[in-house]
């Protein structure tokens, strides 16, 4: 199946602030997310930030922690696993899976500052082309907001 894989070149905002904007919009598209981060240590870090980034909204969510993975929309882990059953997959820090056909759509999000991550997303960018999937590259506004480059 091919997969809609999208690269999100964040040079303006961290993935703190990004992420919680695309996770409310897939929430609200009525998908459920997975979000794949570099370690256990950074899902603690991004679950805790999830719960207090914006005091006037909500996004449910859980990790492995939280237990009951079926129940959470969005789920925060650093294994290539998807026990919440979601069809939108979300990956940060360079964490990579190899079920990226199994998902709807894909969101690579990396940090525009870091030239190995720059190198490393064009290198994907090509492998998910040959692969068949349709690849989106989405660059960051001066305002903080995303043009569609390719």
């Amino acid at each position: 199946m091919a997969t809609e894989v999208n690269f999100y070149h964040l040079t303006r905002s961290s993935l703190e602030d990004a992420l919680p904007r695309l996770l409310a919009k897939t929430l609200q598209a009525g998908e459920r997310a997975l979000v794949m981060v570099g370690s256990p240590e950074r899902v603690d870090a991004l679950n805790t930030h999830l719960w207090t980034c914006d005091p006037n909204g909500f996004l449910p969510h859980g990790a492995a922690k939280d237990g009951e993975a079926d129940r959470q929309p969005i789920w925060l882990t650093h294994l290539d696993e998807n026990p919440n059953g979601a069809k939108f997959l979300f990956m940060a820090d360079r964490a990579r899976s190899e079920k990226v056909g199994d998902y709807k759509r894909c969101f690579e999000l990396f940090d525009g500052r870091d030239d190995t991550a720059v190198t490393e997303s064009r290198e994907r960018w090509k492998a998910y082309k040959a692969a068949g999937h349709t690849v989106v590259y989405w660059q960051q506004t001066p305002s903080g907001g995303w043009e569609k480059k390719a």
